[in-house]
């Protein structure tokens, strides 16, 4: 290593949180395997990423994703990727192959065709055998073209890519792709230049992401070798030696090639690497990021020196967390659920702060790092927890970002891509998310902003010029208290709220909770009073009435006309198990959104017996405490059966809380039961992820059930608490502190139960830990058994409900 790359590596080295003693000796880099998540609509990519990286190299196929598994042919390997999505949309841009063959009139590249040039038909065959997927590294062998292996690798604002072409090929190509970014990109326009020998820049401008809004990318690739001839391709087909070329929407084909003699010899001489950055401000954000992240010293970094400081910052990441026990597939598990948790949301700064606004104009992020990418209607039930816990720095700034969004563009998002407001989903997500951080401690110093951006986006809805909807619902909300459910309300997107006014007056409720939490914290009495009340609107839309025949339960929430009255279909019966005004999802799924008060649900089910007897009925419980394994079975099967459905539903997020609602209504054992047999979803194969993982929500979910802890309701900073998977769990919480967990004799393979737990050396008999005692770290005991026991059942052990109803008692 020479002077330049060991002063570079010293100084990743600073940057990086200091690792713990008693870290695992394994290379936890290569324990992850990026492959999980890759299949069935888990819509993970398997490619290189830094954590919270700008750029990823992965490859990309048919799947609406950018990529899945099984896709039977590499079309190229794309610079943006969203991991685990479920719009489509969301993977590849710029997109590059590596080639052989000829290239020019009549050749394999016919360039008087410019459908030679289509990635449908260039893309290779490869092969599995020998991929590699780990934390910053990604390897495929291209089976067509005579063989050629790729890899690739990245930092936070650059990435490389190395094309080693097959023995005995006298030269090979580089096409360079954009106006494909992907099979479901819509590409409004696209620009390529070469520029001198080494260098391709450019930009495209996609409208991404279930329908979206417009937005570019520019990007520069700089390689490490020069092309001896290059040329373009446009509508016209392809033009030898042209340097530039532009193309509109619509217009399928725009890229150029790139020739490289590899007459040289034998290894290093087939091998040609290319240095690449994007950027969403413009073509010199791209070059500053190259600069940053892809050079030392003024010349490109190699591809192997940057494989050595993506996995070692990979390594010091994923070592924040250290487990002991279970077995190979365990940790694998454990470990790529937290490199998922991990990518996102992704840097949208470039190197010199700059980045562009949700007001489209460009602005500087001093001395902090500005975010992009917020599915929060996901990440605010676990993974923003997870974050908080875990990275409190990046909290910080995503908090901050959160509120620049609310700066520049007027309202607070719902679900932020790019520099625009998407409105995909339904609810009010980020006032959970922003309650959660607040409690957590991201906000200081923030606290007045943050909270006048949120009191405006409960008491307010956007105007109609503006491309926020908000809460699209608050008319009817505020006025009847309850989200009318109306199929033909305006939307500004794909969804909006009064089409789910049910589940939408259920998130409405929780996210009023959660505000008044923090509005008492701030001292906001009045609006705290009202926002607490308000948390019981869930029962606005709670039908008594409503019998289900299969099951004999009654009273089911129901969705609300404007004018109040029930919604009944045309057959003139409504069912709990319909798709009529719930968001990917029944009234049997979001009856349980209610940890604000499960006092008042259970009264609203016929009582707490009654209500068990439900919740077993969701969960199929009777068949879980006979397998565990049974789960896949008895519960919702397939990422999107969302509608028609009674049963726990583990790939969506609406239900991710639902097992800790024994432990609520006094009955933790249950919750051991439920826990442990999700678990069993989460697998080291590709299919290991239960539906979407939603920019790492599901893998968060599967995190906190392996430690042991899960995030209650939020805004209070309740963490509660049940059997962890392994012996022994230590999280670095920031600032020298750790919590170490101990849970002797755990073992994943049978369910276990809770007998007892000891904090700092004392006994505790609740359900639940504050998150004000654990900030500061200690050691966290569970005395695990065979069992059910006692521990939690008590009422003392609960905590108080967030908004009681008065029905409930208070």
């Amino acid at each position: 290593m020479n002077r330049s790359l060991r002063v570079f590596a010293a100084l990743a080295v600073l940057a990086l949180p200091p690792v713990a003693a008693g870290a695992p000796a394994e290379d936890l880099a290569r324990t992850v395997n990026t492959f999980i998540g890759s299949k069935d609509d888990g819509n993970t990519f398997p490619g290189a990423s830094a954590p919270f990286g700008l750029i990823q190299v992965s490859p990309t196929g048919k799947h609406y994703s950018g990529w899945r598994y099984d896709d039977p042919k590499i079309l190229g390997f794309g610079h943006s990727f969203i991991s685990g999505a479920g719009c489509w949309e969301q993977g590849g841009q710029v997109s590059t192959l590596p080639v052989t063959g000829t290239i020019g009139p009549g050749g394999d590249f016919d360039t008087g065709k410019p459908e030679a040039f289509d990635h449908d038909r260039y893309g290779s065959a490869y092969t599995h055998a020998g991929e590699v997927g780990q934390a910053g590294y990604y390897r495929v062998h291209l089976a067509d073209y005579g063989g050629i292996d790729v890899e690739t690798t990245a930092l936070t604002r650059a990435a490389a890519e190395r094309y080693t072409f097959p023995a005995g090929a006298a030269q090979g190509h580089v096409l360079v792709n954009v106006s494909q970014a992907n099979a479901k990109h819509r590409v409004i326009g696209s620009r390529i230049e070469v520029v001198g020998d080494r260098v391709v820049e450019g930009k495209l401008t996609t409208q991404s992401f279930c329908g979206g809004h417009q937005y570019t990318t520019w990007f520069r690739i700089e390689f490490d070798r020069p092309f001896k001839t290059f040329g373009t391709w446009g509508e016209a087909g392809g033009t030898p030696g042209s340097r530039a070329s532009m193309e509109g929407e619509g217009e399928r084909f725009n890229g150029a090639w790139l020739t490289f003699d590899l007459s040289g010899g034998k290894g290093k001489g087939r091998a040609v690497t290319a240095v690449s950055a994007i950027s969403h401000v413009d073509a010199e954000g791209a070059r500053v990021n190259l600069r940053a992240d892809g050079m030392r010293n003024g010349k490109l970094l190699g591809f192997d020196a940057m494989r050595t400081a993506s996995q070692d910052a990979w390594r010091r990441e994923l070592a924040s967390v250290r487990v002991q026990g279970g077995s190979g597939d365990d940790r694998a598990v454990f470990y790529t659920a937290l490199y998922h948790a991990l990518l996102q949301p992704m840097t949208g700064s470039d190197a010199d702060g700059r980045y562009r606004g949700y007001d489209e104009q460009v602005h500087r992020a001093e001395d902090w790092t500005y975010y992009e990418y917020f599915s929060l209607w996901d990440t605010y039930r676990s993974q923003n927890q997870l974050l908080a816990m875990l990275r409190p720095e990046r909290a910080r700034d995503i908090a901050r970002s959160v509120l620049a969004i609310h700066a520049q563009g007027g309202w607070l998002p719902r679900w932020g891509y790019a520099n625009f407001e998407t409105n995909i989903m339904t609810g009010d997500p980020v006032t959970p998310f922003l309650a959660d951080l607040w409690r957590y401690g991201a906000l200081e110093g923030h606290e007045a902003e943050a909270w006048a951006a949120l009191r405006q986006n409960a008491w307010e809805v956007p105007p109609a010029n503006s491309r926020f909807a908000g809460r699209s619902g608050n008319a009817s909300y505020l006025a009847s208290g309850f989200v009318q459910f109306d199929r033909a309300f305006p939307s500004k997107g794909m969804d909006v709220d009064p089409h789910h006014g049910g589940s939408a007056t259920f998130e409405y409720a929780l996210a009023d909770c959660a505000l008044a939490t923090m509005a008492d914290g701030l001292g906001h009495a009045a609006d705290a009073a009202t926002l607490r009340q308000r948390g019981g609107n869930w029962r606005n839309v709670w039908d008594a009435s409503v019998k289900e025949q299969e099951t004999g339960f009654s009273g089911f929430p129901r969705p609300r006309l404007e004018d109040g009255s029930w919604f009944t279909p045309p057959d003139g019966h409504y069912s709990p198990r319909s798709h009529y005004g719930f968001h990917e999802g029944t009234a049997w799924q979001y009856q349980w959104l209610v940890p604000q008060d499960p006092a008042g649900l259970a009264e609203a089910m016929g009582g707490r017996e009654r209500t068990l007897e439900r919740l077993d009925r969701f969960f199929a419980i009777d068949e879980l405490r006979k397998d565990p394994q049974g789960a896949r079975a008895a519960w919702v099967a397939g990422p999107y059966a969302y509608y028609g459905q009674y049963r726990f539903n583990p790939n969506n997020e609406p239900t991710m809380h639902v097992p800790w609602m024994y432990t609520l209504l006094g009955d933790p054992a249950r919750t051991a039961v439920v826990v442990r047999a999700a678990q069993t979803l989460f697998v080291n194969r590709p299919d290991g992820v239960t539906g979407n993982d939603d920019l790492g929500t599901m893998s968060a979910w599967y995190l906190f059930s392996a430690m042991g802890l899960y995030p209650g309701m939020p805004g209070t900073g309740q963490v509660l608490l049940h059997p962890p998977r392994f012996a022994r769990v230590d999280l670095d919480l920031g600032g020298g502190r750790q919590l170490h967990i101990e849970a002797p004799g755990a073992d994943g393979r049978g369910v276990q139960y809770v007998r007892g737990v000891d904090f700092d050396g004392h006994a505790h008999d609740k359900v639940w830990l504050d998150w004000s005692q654990l900030r500061q770290g200690g050691d966290l005991r569970f005395a695990l058994g065979d069992t059910p026991a006692t521990w939690g059942q008590a009422a003392s052990a609960r905590p108080a409900p967030a908004c009681p109803s008065p029905a409930a008692g208070g």
